[in-house]
């Protein structure tokens, strides 16, 4: 009886299972069908919020690109009304932008018959004061996209004769790292100033010569008056003295504006010893130096070979070597010294002077330009000896620079093409 029982409840069991099961399956069923709706409507509320999320990165974006286009459209207009040319180069050297300015520019500069846009090869560029073309390594656009970086280069567009005379430079721009990013060119016409100047030279370089003929005849004049000074009292020779030195003071200085004048200085280089030239212009300076005790030293190898001019050479140590001398008014020692390196002659010329400071050694090279302290210190000069100098150094192909500091004196330092010596016997 026991063994029959328990069998027959294992029975019920299993035919109960089968409805526990169903139950269980109904009764997920409908719960899943409870939820859906909740899920539903939980996922039409997202994606209404992703809806409105992305339609107002929309609206932001919209709004980001019309104040960019904005933006642009304003620089546009304003890169093209104002009169400079503006290129804009990337790290390649491939035009950005180009303002309609320089469009016009490049386009007067074109030949006859080259399609637009003009290659830059092309145009017909020329170097201020010179017949001959520019090379395409020299115009501004290749040297800043060679990483250049110049101001105040002077370019003739449309050729030497009748051309457009253009001021440009040149700024090259870096990337987000600090590298090379491309380079800005500025073209900045200057037609009417460069006329203008050389209308002001041709009056001075005028004026300047009617004024050496009467001069040289006072000033020989004064000569032959000294000449018989037996019959002059000593008070008389004594003021022709002064008149003689004042009129060949003011000869000199009309020999300076007429050199500044002539834009062109003219040179005919050749084989020649710089040892003896610096020795020559020490010798010629002695007197000078001596009166303002001030001693001369020359430490240069003889013989010293240059391929240079020497009349102009001789000219340009002695405005330097006179200036060192003048600029001393405490004494001390001018130095001048030599040497050879790399094909180039570098020539020192250094004193203990009143020195400068950096404002006024930038400045030092400009014509008429004399420094606060200099015009307070009652020196005189008309500013153009060191003008005079860097304009014949710069002819020969060479260098020139300056450095100093107030009080502690001055170094011209000139860099010259070398030559080499005589071969050995």
């Amino acid at each position: 009886m026991g063994e029959q029982q328990l069998v027959q409840g294992a029975d019920n069991v299993m035919a109960a299972f089968p409805v526990v099961l169903i139950s269980t399956a109904v009764l997920l069923i409908a719960l899943t069908l409870a939820v859906l709706p909740l899920a539903a409507l939980v996922m039409r509320r997202r994606l209404r919020s992703q809806r409105r999320r992305s339609q107002a990165r929309e609206a932001g974006l919209e709004s980001l690109l019309a104040d960019s286009r904005e933006r642009e459209r304003l620089l546009s207009m304003i890169l093209d009304t104002i009169d400079v040319g503006i290129v804009a180069l990337d790290a390649t050297g491939r035009r950005l932008l180009t303002n309609s300015w320089q469009s016009e520019l490049e386009a007067s500069a074109a030949p006859e018959g080259c399609p637009s846009p003009v290659p830059e090869a092309e145009l017909l560029l020329a170097g201020h004061a010179q017949a001959a073309p520019l090379p395409v390594d020299r115009r501004p656009i290749r040297r800043a996209a060679a990483g250049e970086s110049f101001a105040d280069y002077l370019v003739c567009f449309g050729g030497p004769l009748g051309g457009r005379v253009v001021s440009t430079g040149a700024r090259p721009l870096t990337d987000g790292h600090g590298g090379p990013g491309g380079a800005v060119v500025l073209f900045n016409e200057v037609t009417g100033l460069m006329e203008a100047l050389a209308a002001k030279d041709d009056v001075v370089s005028t004026v300047s010569h009617e004024f050496r003929t009467p001069l040289t005849s006072i000033i020989g004049n004064l000569d032959l008056a000294l000449s018989d000074s037996e019959e002059l009292s000593g008070a008389a020779v004594r003021r022709i003295e002064v008149a003689q030195r004042n009129a060949e003071r003011l000869l000199a200085l009309v020999s300076d504006l007429l050199m500044s004048a002539n834009t062109a200085v003219h040179v005919h280089p050749r084989r020649t010893d710089l040892a003896g030239l610096v020795e020559a212009s020490l010798g010629s300076a002695h007197a000078h130096a001596q009166s303002s005790q001030v001693v001369l030293s020359m430490d240069v190898p003889e013989p010293l070979w240059a391929h240079v001019d020497p009349l102009r050479i001789s000219q340009a140590l002695d405005n330097l070597v006179s200036n060192a001398i003048k600029y001393s008014p405490g004494g001390g020692t001018v130095r001048v010294s030599a040497s050879t390196e790399g094909g180039r002659v570098r020539l020192q010329v250094q004193d203990d002077g009143m020195g400068m400071t950096v404002a006024d050694a930038e400045r030092v090279f400009t014509r008429f330009y004399r420094s606060p302290a200099v015009r307070e210190g009652s020196i005189p000069g008309a500013g153009l000896g060191l003008s005079i100098t860097k304009a014949i150094v710069e002819r020969h192909g060479g260098t020139i620079s300056c450095s100093t500091r107030p009080g502690r004196g001055s170094t011209f330092t000139l860099e010259l093409p070398a030559q080499a010596g005589p071969p050995a016997p």
